[in-house]
């Protein structure tokens, strides 16, 4: 699908205020405009309490509907089954080419993977502690603790040393498995192909969780792989191979 395409993909926000902060809004609506437009923005909570009043503001900013929701009882979150009806109403109404999802909860777990079925995209969206039932079940999973405010007492992530990188043997793994389905004879193989086969393997994996904005950073960061860029036939763009350095012929 090419860049316009994914622009123009029309997406239902559907926000668990209980399970999500003001301070990430502005983060996590330019993350959405990345894979298309924002089209409903709703959040839900019991906007009779005290501690969802930081919302207020943030709400009015970016246009984002409040749907109320009174606790009917201590220890029950009404506030979860109020969000998932609404998402299965907007399913049904098939005017939507996905999903995001924004809470740390795994009670969204089954919601997500139904809308999947449905052919739809789901992106969550969530604090690192979300169950990893929730992060498995969308197509795509961004930690909200990388959309916050840069000028947040340590909302930027600081970049990884080569060797801290290394010792994260899922990374490391996750990195060569993903480079080894996607390479040729000689064992290179495009960043974007990588980046695609990555994506199928760990809907959580974002490159900003260690520090860097790009992929390729993070695979130059390691210090495992070749890295190559090439100019394309039409003599202008250029696209980057990465290779294990394991791979490397000997001279």
């Amino acid at each position: 699908m090419s860049a316009s395409e994914t622009s123009q993909r029309r997406l239902a926000v559907l926000i668990d205020a209980d399970n999500a902060q003001p301070s990430i809004t502005d983060g996590l609506l330019s993350e959405v405009a990345k894979y298309g437009v924002a089209s409903v923005r709703r959040i839900y909570g019991d906007w009779t309490t005290p501690s969802l009043s930081g919302w207020k503001s943030v709400l009015l900013e970016h246009s984002i509907q409040p749907i109320q929701q009174f606790r009917y009882t201590v220890g029950k979150n009404a506030t979860d089954s109020a969000m998932i009806i609404d998402a299965m109403d907007l399913l049904y109404t098939k005017r939507f080419d996905g999903f995001c999802l924004v809470s740390s909860d795994s009670d969204f777990t089954r919601l997500a993977s139904r809308i999947r079925e449905e052919g739809l995209l789901v992106y969550g969206f969530g604090e690192k502690k979300t169950p990893k039932a929730f992060v498995s079940a969308c197509d795509k999973f961004v930690f909200t603790e990388v959309l916050r405010f840069q000028e947040d007492a340590g909302a930027a992530v600081k970049p990884k040393t080569a060797k801290e990188l290394k010792k994260d043997t899922k990374l490391v793994a996750l990195l060569r498995t993903s480079l080894e389905a996607a390479s040729d004879d000689s064992g290179w193989a495009s960043l974007s192909a990588v980046g695609n086969n990555i994506a199928k393997q760990a809907s959580e994996f974002d490159p900003r969780n260690y520090g860097f904005t790009k992929l390729g950073e993070l695979a130059i960061a390691t210090d495992l792989f070749d890295v190559d860029e090439r100019v394309q036939r039409d003599g202008h763009s250029k696209t980057i191979y990465i290779r294990d350095k394991r791979k490397k012929p000997k001279e």
